[in-house]
């Protein structure tokens, strides 16, 4: 098996628990981590046993490696994929990919242009449940999807949170929106139109949203905030049941489907490694078949989750700098 040697940008949260995850996926190597504090960076080598600390990102993207993580704040995502794309290296990059479409399209086509692998690390897909989940509606189905409800607001995160910073390309919808925009577009199909309600706090960003979608194949009602709290569940109904994804859905153990007629099913499948295995595993798999787009979390639905979010923050006036 190709060794699959990687190398990470930004050594916050989301970088441990791609650092857990590596554990559990065979054939990898985590050679190299950057990050804008040499301390922190040093500090998560030391912790995950990582040989090299770049002093730049051009070292990073010059070293030995297949595939780079990106996992910084949205604000950088997109100089950062570009930069690694154009240096020939694969790109998984944290949700939200970019911080628009505009941007997104650009990262895409230098994917193309560079003959890389491109994909948004969108977790839910592949964990078990999600997948179990799939093949059950398969054999013992409720019908087309055709409404989700879906959404997360958490009022305990600290003033210093990113989510609260527009210079990073905060607030809820940019935060937890990735999510809820995913879960409608993979049961309901190509975004058609979006309306939003919802307010902006005084840094900028906003503190609570509600949009509904309409799709292909049916609407959704998603909700994201920051000065609420909510319970992180979410709903899919289809002519014959509906299924509860039970909290917190975006990291799915649990859900229960019940059937016209009072029919009760409940699907149960823990998952291993803080979970961001399953995604890594995927994208490296797609690297050894020599394959440049997932067929999970293809560019379309990128883009699709890209407009959704774009749209719903700025109908309530929510803009970043440069943009």
């Amino acid at each position: 098996m190709q060794v699959i040697r990687w190398g990470v940008v930004g050594p916050g949260r989301a970088a441990a628990r791609f650092a857990q995850g590596l554990q559990g996926v065979d054939g990898v190597a985590l050679a190299a981590v950057w990050g804008r504090n040499r301390e922190r960076a040093q500090e998560y080598a030391a912790r995950f046993g990582v040989a090299e600390v770049a002093g730049t990102l051009g070292e990073l993207f010059a070293s030995d490696l297949d595939a780079v993580y990106v996992a910084t704040h949205p604000d950088t995502h997109a100089k950062i994929c570009l930069e690694a794309l154009a240096a020939g290296k694969h790109v998984m990059c944290e949700k939200p990919a970019a911080l628009n479409v505009r941007q997104l399209e650009k990262i895409l086509a230098t994917a193309r242009e560079h003959d890389r692998l491109f994909m948004e690390a969108m977790k839910p897909p592949f964990f078990p449940l999600y997948r179990k989940l799939r093949e059950h509606l398969v054999g013992d189905p409720i019908g087309a999807v055709g409404f989700v409800r879906a959404g997360h607001a958490d009022a305990t995160l600290p003033p210093e949170y990113p989510l609260n910073f527009p210079e990073l390309g905060g607030g809820g919808i940019m935060g937890i929106g990735p999510y809820e925009a995913f879960l409608a577009l993979d049961w309901l199909g190509e975004l058609k139109r979006v309306q939003t309600m919802g307010r902006v706090g005084a840094a900028g960003v906003d503190t609570l949203a509600l949009f509904q979608t309409e799709h292909e194949r049916g609407m959704a009602q998603l909700h994201t905030g920051l000065d609420l709290l909510s319970r992180g569940d979410a709903l899919l109904c289809g002519p014959g049941g509906y299924v509860s994804l039970h909290a917190n859905w975006w990291n799915p153990m649990r859900a229960t489907i019940h059937y016209i007629g009072g029919r009760v099913v409940t699907l149960h499948e823990p998952f291993s490694h803080g979970g961001f295995n399953y995604e890594t595993a995927h994208f490296c798999g797609l690297i050894r078949e020599g394959l440049r787009e997932s067929s999970v979390i293809t560019h379309a639905m990128s883009l699709g989750m890209a407009r959704m979010l774009e749209e719903a923050r700025t109908a309530l006036g929510v803009r970043f700098p440069g943009e």
